[in-house]
């Protein structure tokens, strides 16, 4: 277990600014997939619906955001893991889609050649969305930041995860709560009152550095009334009147 190479990982994160949330992302899971010998990995912010319709197996979980660490072909960007979500909020319930249903709102790990009956490997849905594309199994690590909203990083293999692999990965994603939160606050997916746009996402981190509004819209190749106008909605949905505010919400994450 290596527990020394795991907090120099965290120092690193911390090293990343507060709008480089997805690059952060992008070098931890990168980091996790070289220490469990993974091909591919996904970060995913799921949220609970109020008011789920009686009898949902799923109990009103959607899943808002989600990155890739690696597209997968033929596609360019994280599509081919949004079709698998699509389904996920079709309610077309797949055996695979139960299994983060169990202890929800604890952090835990749940995995699909250890949880899963071996029939399933033989399914259209597995050998449609995993199968064909080279993962054998995957390991998922749920992180709950309160009763409605987690935050799950999924780790994809072309063998079966040893236990000292799940165990790092557990160990990697478990001290870094504050991490799990900048991550939901850069989707909009936790304090904001509407999920971001992917437009807005990218507005607001370069608005969490100290680029203006012009400069904004200049790297974005937009108009500067354009940019304006995604910053006013930014402000909307995190409830803040100010650059200072937004950037008060993630030093709060931090600590």
């Amino acid at each position: 277990m290596d527990t020394e190479g795991v907090h120099q990982l965290w120092d690193e994160l911390s090293d990343f600014e507060a709008g480089q949330s997805s690059a952060a992302a992008a070098h931890l899971m990168s980091w996790l997939c070289k220490a469990s010998q993974a091909w591919n990995a996904t970060w995913a912010g799921a949220l609970r619906l109020p008011d789920p319709t009686e009898g949902d197996a799923l109990q009103g979980w959607r899943v808002a955001g989600v990155q890739a660490l690696h597209p997968v072909a033929p596609h360019l960007d994280e599509q081919h893991f949004k079709i698998i979500l699509e389904a996920w909020d079709r309610r077309e319930i797949d055996p695979s889609f139960l299994l983060p249903m169990r202890g929800v709102g604890t952090f835990r790990s749940y995995s699909f050649r250890r949880e899963l009956p071996a029939e399933w490997f033989s399914s259209p849905f597995y050998e449609q969305h995993y199968g064909r594309v080279g993962t054998f199994d995957a390991v998922f690590v749920a992180f709950p930041l309160n009763g409605d909203c987690e935050s799950h990083f999924g780790f994809y293999s072309a063998r079966t995860f040893t236990d000292e692999e799940i165990q790092l990965l557990m160990l990697g994603l478990r001290g870094i709560k504050w991490f799990h939160r900048q991550l939901m606050l850069g989707h909009g997916l936790l304090l904001a009152s509407a999920p971001l746009t992917a437009t807005e996402r990218r507005v607001l981190h370069l608005l969490l550095t100290k680029a203006s509004e012009k400069e904004i819209g200049g790297r974005l190749d937009m108009a500067t009334s354009t940019a304006h106008q995604h910053v006013t909605r930014i402000y909307r949905k995190f409830g803040v009147r100010s650059r200072a505010e937004l950037m008060g919400i993630w030093l709060n994450s931090a600590g």
